[in-house]
């Protein structure tokens, strides 16, 4: 499974012309499951997630994870992280969930963050999607895990 973090000062996801997720300050997380993902893997990568020390402290370190300064999550699926553009011109996504597995995975990650972190948004599983964000910093980490 994949994420790509972004920390914000704040972010929003559109669907035709409505706002169904937004937050303040936080991450917003680019999620894609891929073929060999299961629910496991899903659940360590919101652990690493929810821990990982990527904001700043009074002194300007990166000391401090989502958890510690309260900010919000907005989950947004997005299978062409899987993107595989070694051949050719046109990516290929052969790597992503297929569509079912996916929602199931994102759905999964979705309850379980909720459950573990007290703001959490969501776009909607594949829905043509407007992104709008603050990068802060700009902080982007990409994650990975494994089965």
């Amino acid at each position: 499974m994949m994420a790509l973090l972004q920390r914000v000062s704040e972010a929003s996801v559109k669907v035709e012309g409505a706002v169904v997720g937004q937050i303040g300050a936080g991450l917003l997380v680019l999620l894609c499951a891929e073929k060999s993902d299961t629910e496991a893997v899903a659940e360590r990568l919101l652990s690493k997630m929810l821990k990982l020390r990527i904001f700043s402290d009074a002194a300007g370190k990166m000391n401090w994870s989502v958890q510690d300064v309260a900010g919000g999550l907005l989950v947004v699926s997005q299978f062409t992280l899987a993107a595989d553009v070694t051949a050719g011109n046109r990516p290929s996504f052969t790597q992503a969930a297929a569509p079912e597995d996916g929602r199931r995975l994102y759905e999964h990650f979705v309850a379980q963050a909720k459950k573990a972190h007290p703001v959490v948004q969501t776009g909607r599983f594949a829905a043509d999607m407007k992104v709008t964000l603050i990068n802060d910093g700009p902080v982007t980490i990409p994650m990975r895990m494994s089965a």
